[in-house]
């Protein structure tokens, strides 16, 4: 049975805007979907470090909410 597992992403700018990545697991493959820009791409590696990247690179989200 093939099994999906949903996770996020989020970063805030330095305008205090938040940017999420969603990044869906369907087997082996994994989808990663910006809400910021629609940008979608599929990896099967590492695709948390890849969606932090993205929100680095294209939105200038580098703040982890979840950092204390």
């Amino acid at each position: 049975m093939l099994q999906i597992n949903t996770s996020k992403v989020s970063r805030w700018d330095q305008h205090g805007r938040e940017h999420i990545v969603h990044v869906t697991r369907t087997g082996a493959q994994r989808l990663m979907n910006c809400d910021t820009c629609g940008w979608r791409k599929k990896v099967q590696f590492l695709p948390w470090l890849k969606a932090e990247e993205h929100l680095a690179e294209e939105h200038q989200a580098t703040v982890d909410p979840t950092a204390g």
